[in-house]
């Protein structure tokens, strides 16, 4: 089968790609390696080319699962993978530095069972190792010819360039839906600028605009559990607004992930939204979403202006990690830092 397609950095991939992290990581206990193998070749019978992982992702264990399911068809995917965040003896690290970077690397080569990584991110900026040093290190890793298109994740605008000045960003990953509006203050329009990809990660809220949010009784070692609007009472305001997303969502003819999709689509055609799923039926409803028109779009966006959702982001944390800029009055929790514009 084949799926519209969109430019990205050097590449053409399947308008709506497969991040891959919830199949080991981040949501409670992972599918069988079984089941996320068969997930993943779904995807590709569907016609998505573009498979999204990273180191951090089940500490290697994500990059494996890829490997074992689907790099017998290495030819008909686009492979990103990312570094600076890994698991170093069990435990979350975060270094920018060269020469970690350059480790990072080949464990994921030699994870994925491949000499070749197309698109290579800088997963988070670490704010003790200039960028253009980390940035430096990839552009070696290009020359050797073990990564393809340079890539950086939650970064801003500001970083962004300094990055492209060393050499050209080929994509730039920052979360992305109707209810997460932050690469509106600057990302977007730099990407735009630079003829850099955008990529958007978690384009339907990490559930909570595909139906799958309605408490926070999660499981243990789901990372909404953290998360300020996921939970308590700023969760149950929020899920008033997501259910008139949902009602818009029915009289529209599509499913809510259909809506958030179809929007995150209508925002550009340098975007591409990366939502995982754990589920065949939501894979095959997710990459059947298509751009809204200007009306539905203009509707969605009613909905949801900018800081529409209580809670912040990220808990303070993992908001110390994140570089993209903070929206106008955007509720952060005590101790929390981040950018403004």
């Amino acid at each position: 089968m084949t799926l519209p397609t969109r430019r990205f950095g050097p590449f053409t991939v399947s308008q709506i790609g497969l991040g891959c992290m919830n199949l080991s990581h981040a949501y409670g206990v992972p599918p069988s390696e079984t089941d996320g193998a068969r997930l993943l070749n779904r995807a590709l019978d569907l016609g998505c080319t573009l498979l999204d992982t990273a180191a951090l992702y089940g500490g290697g264990n994500n990059e494996r699962l890829i490997a074992k399911a689907v790099m017998h068809r290495r030819a008909e995917f686009t492979l990103a993978s990312k570094c600076v965040l890994d698991m170093r003896d069990g435990k979350r690290v975060l270094d920018g530095a060269p020469e970690s970077i350059a480790r990072t690397l080949d464990g994921a080569l030699q994870r994925l069972g491949t000499d070749h990584i197309d698109l290579y991110y800088l997963h988070r900026l670490d704010r003790n190792v200039p960028v253009e040093e980390s940035v430096g290190a990839l552009v070696r890793a290009r020359e050797a010819g073990k990564i393809g298109a340079i890539g950086l994740s939650e970064m801003s605008a500001a970083t962004i360039r300094r990055a492209h000045a060393v050499h050209p960003i080929g994509a730039v990953q920052t979360e992305y839906s109707p209810a997460s509006r932050n690469a509106e203050v600057a990302v977007l329009d730099a990407c735009r600028a630079l003829g850099i990809a955008f990529v958007a990660f978690s384009p339907v809220a990490r559930g909570l605009l595909a139906g799958s949010v309605r408490d926070d009784r999660y499981e243990k070692g789901d990372i909404r559990a953290t998360m300020p609007r996921f939970v308590g009472e700023r969760l149950r305001r929020n899920l008033a607004l997501v259910d008139r997303f949902d009602a818009l969502a029915r009289d529209a003819g599509r499913t809510p992930a259909q809506l958030a999709l179809g929007w995150v689509l209508a925002q550009g055609e340098h975007i591409v939204p990366i939502p995982g799923t754990r589920s065949i039926t939501h894979l095959e409803e997710n990459l059947a979403a298509a751009p809204l028109d200007a009306e539905l779009a203009d509707a969605v966006d009613a909905l949801f202006p900018p800081n529409a959702l209580e809670g912040a982001r990220y808990s303070a944390p993992m908001q110390a990690q994140i570089d993209t800029e903070l929206l106008p009055d955007e509720e952060i929790d005590e101790g929390q830092s981040g950018r403004r514009s």
